[in-house]
Order: C-alpha cells, then sequence, then structure tokens
C-alpha cells in the first residue's frame, strides 16, 4: 500500500498561553536564573541516572523545530559499560593525534585555559553518553527525502536536549573527537546519517571543577543589537 504524501492542515493554536508583561519579564528572568547554573564538567560520580529520565529529556530535544518538520536527528543512548569503553578508546585514538600537533597551534592554543588533553576518562565513568547523529537524508515509500537545514535543527535540538537535562538535575559536557566515524560503526547507524557530538551526561564528582575562564561570559551588550519601533 503506498503512502499518501502529507499535505497541509492548518489547526487552531493548541497550548496558547496568555501573560502579561509582567509576568512575562519574571518568567525570563526566572529561566536566565536557573540556565546560568548550567555548567560543563568532565568530573562525574558514579550515581546511577533512571533511563526514564534520559528517555524524557530526549522527547523533549524531539519537539525542536526543524526545517520542513523533518527531524533529522537521531539519539543513541548508553549506559553499557562496554559499549562506552570501546567509545571512549576509539575517541581517545583520534584524540591523541588532535594533541600531538593535528589540531593546530591555535586550535591549541585556544583550548589551554579550558584545561583539555587527550584522556578522556569522564567516557568511562557518566552514567551515560548520549551520541547526536544528523540524518542527512531519509526515505518515504522507499524513496530517498532531501533533508533541509540538517546543522540548524540539530543544533537546535541539541541545546534544547541539553537544556532538558540541567533541568533534570543532571550535567554534561559536550565531546567531539574529529573525525567521528567510528560513532556510526560503534552504534550501529546507517551511512546517511552523521555524528555530531557525544555528551556524556550524569551527577558531578564532590571534587569536580570547571576552568575559570568558562565563567566569563560576554556581556548583553556584546551579544545584542536592538532596533527598537520609534514611539
Amino acid at each position: 500500500m503506498t503512502e499518501t504524501p502529507p499535505t497541509y492542515m492548518p489547526l487552531p493554536l493548541p497550548d496558547r498561553r496568555e501573560m502579561s508583561d509582567d509576568q512575562m519579564l519574571a518568567a525570563a528572568q526566572g529561566f536566565y536564573d536557573h540556565i546560568k547554573t548550567r555548567h560543563t564538567i568532565r568530573d562525574y560520580c558514579d550515581r546511577p541516572v533512571p533511563t526514564e529520565v534520559i528517555a524524557t529529556c530526549i522527547q523533549a530535544a524531539g519537539t525542536a523545530p526543524s526545517g520542513a518538520n523533518q527531524q533529522p536527528w537521531h539519539f543513541v543512548a548508553i549506559s553499557d559499560r562496554a559499549m562506552k569503553s570501546r567509545i571512549r578508546a576509539a575517541a581517545e585514538e583520534e584524540e591523541v593525534k588532535f594533541y600531538d600537533g593535528g589540531g593546530g597551534d591555535a586550535w591549541l592554543k585556544a583550548l589551554e585555559p579550558i584545561g583539555t588533553g587527550a584522556d578522556k576518562p569522564h567516557l568511562d565513568i557518566a552514567p551515560w553518553l548520549i551520541v547526536i547523529f544528523a540524518q542527512r537524508w531519509g526515505e518515504r515509500n522507499g524513496e530517498r527525502i532531501k533533508h533541509y537545514y540538517v546543522p540548524e535543527s540539530v543544533g537546535i535540538a541539541t541545546g534544547m536536549l541539553i537544556t532538558a537535562l540541567h533541568t533534570a538535575g543532571l550535567s554534561c559536557l559536550t565531546h567531539t573527537p574529529n573525525p567521528m566515524k567510528f560513532l556510526n560503526d560503534l552504534c550501529d547507524r546507517p551511512d546517511n546519517e552523521k555524528p555530531i557530538m557525544i555528551l556524556a551526561v550524569g551527577h558531578p564528582d564532590d571534587t569536580a571543577t570547571v576552568p575559570a575562564i568558562a565563567k566569563q561570559k560576554k556581556p548583553l551588550d556584546e551579544i545584542m543589537t536592538v532596533y527598537a519601533a520609534k514611539e
């Protein structure tokens, strides 16, 4: 049976929210106060995190807007210790090449204040690794379907996932070994999917630290330009 291609069908806006200006400002300030407590960490404890928590955070990420609503992402959540160790070994193999000069002098110098290196024990210790894949194309009725705005769509979903994890009381670390093709093999993902990053997810160890430079955020006047309506 041939599947009918989707057609445009407008629906009344669901979940409408009505807020006063003061309520909007309070909500925005509340979110800022919440999200500014998010920190990237590399020091995890081995406290387990229920699968349902990870799944719900990924489900939240799946509500992200995407080009033509094609939702070009796939998330592989891994708590299996042996699989995490294989990912660590493969990632460190690429990282050794990077830190031995493959990354270039400018890039390596930029990383010095962050304190990173080729050794990635957090890939073993963190209770979960979430590997994020971008689907360059999909299928419908056995035909190849091009996906649009894939990097932008997956980037938005990833940001929502990081925010959901923080809201659930978890910490995470974005990790992007280069190249990452080994993740397709280890995660049994098809060739139309490109690995974007690994998120190490869990609870911070009692001795967890953050680089001092990570607390230095650009002020608002450096990241926002306003063209306000003239009164």
